[in-house]
């Protein structure tokens, strides 16, 4: 785990915390590391839901699949992010979802309960973390919101341009590197691929916005 601490020491999750108090947190925690292959499914819908992961080195995806085993891509989330906190906080007993690694990948495993509850030891750094836990599941419900006014959206073409907007003032430019390929953009945005690529195409000859695999540029107009 000495690799990963000044990874650690800078996450939200640990905000005001010497790494000393992250040190013994995650031993009181219970923390564990496992290791996933690309591709490979870290958990899968209907799973206990007794844990809060954190990403050490990689990448992964929180993805559904309905009755017809049709993909739609929740979120995102590489190396220093934290997922599946909201679940825990709701107490909901199983995973609504299912976490599959993007890349070869490295996770970090919290104990919910252990996390959610005051430890008999008393830590002094428990509460600093609960209040922590909750500041960004709070943040996280705001980008929730955000991806639903991308869905509300009626045209392909506006709930494509809806996010790549986002995504540059973001990364404040206008030249932007997007987490998706076109297959998961689609699955993202709750689109066809067929489709989206053909608005691409479309926006590309208007002069709109130039891209190559997941790089974008938007043109002013």
């Amino acid at each position: 785990m000495k690799e990963y601490y000044n990874l650690l020491t800078k996450m939200p999750l640990f905000e005001n915390l010497s790494l000393e108090d992250i040190q013994k947190m995650l031993k009181c925690l219970r923390a564990q590391r496992k290791i996933f292959t690309k591709d490979a499914f870290i958990r899968n819908e209907g799973d206990t839901a007794d844990f809060i992961g954190i990403v050490l080195k990689g990448a992964i995806q929180v993805l559904q699949y309905d009755f017809n085993g049709n993909r739609t891509i929740i979120s995102h989330f590489s190396e220093g992010e934290m997922f599946a906190e909201a679940i825990s906080c709701a107490e909901i007993p199983t995973l609504p979802f299912s976490i599959q690694a993007v890349t070869d990948c490295e996770i970090l495993f919290i104990n919910e309960k252990q996390m959610l509850h005051q430890c008999d030891g008393a830590c002094a750094f428990h509460n600093r973390i609960i209040q922590n836990l909750l500041k960004i599941v709070a943040r996280k419900n705001m980008l929730l919101n955000q991806k639903l006014n991308y869905m509300s959206h009626k045209t392909t073409a506006e709930k494509l341009l809806s996010y790549l907007n986002d995504q540059a003032k973001l990364h404040n430019s206008n030249e932007f590197t997007i987490p998706y390929d076109r297959q998961a953009l689609a699955d993202y945005l709750g689109v066809e691929r067929s489709a989206m690529v053909a608005e691409i195409g479309k926006l590309k000859k208007q002069g709109v916005l130039e891209t190559k695999r997941s790089y974008f540029k938007l043109i002013k107009q």
